[in-house]
């Protein structure tokens, strides 16, 4: 019976820790304000969030993915994600930002801040 209990509540402890998931990849939130719709460029971009973790198109426009997402059987999700649009001749058309869990929307309180 005792070695019953064991097994069992080191079944419980692994399934604990295996029971969240991380998606993405970590970029500094704090910069997203730097963003200047039609002015800041590819290139400034990726010298301030690196390489995107996914890219694609939208409405025929080039999109770069930047998100970090973590999940957790037995605490909140926290995501972040960025999506930026660009124009043709490289600039930023738009961007959303978007976030759950602790400072919740404000990249000024960002724990990815230096």
């Amino acid at each position: 019976m005792l070695n019953t209990l064991k097994v069992v509540l080191v079944a419980i402890g692994f399934a604990s820790l295996v029971a969240c998931a991380n998606v993405g990849k970590p970029y500094p939130e704090h910069r997203v304000p730097d963003i200047q719709t039609g002015q800041t460029t590819r290139a400034e971009v990726e010298q301030m969030f690196g390489k995107p973790w996914r890219t694609g198109m939208e409405n025929g426009q080039v999109t770069w993915t930047y998100g970090q997402y973590h999940y957790g059987v037995f605490s909140e999700a926290e995501t972040s994600d960025l999506v930026i649009r660009f124009k043709p001749d490289g600039t930023v058309a738009s961007y959303s930002y978007n976030r759950t869990g602790p400072n919740n929307g404000d990249p000024a309180a960002s724990s990815s801040a230096p």
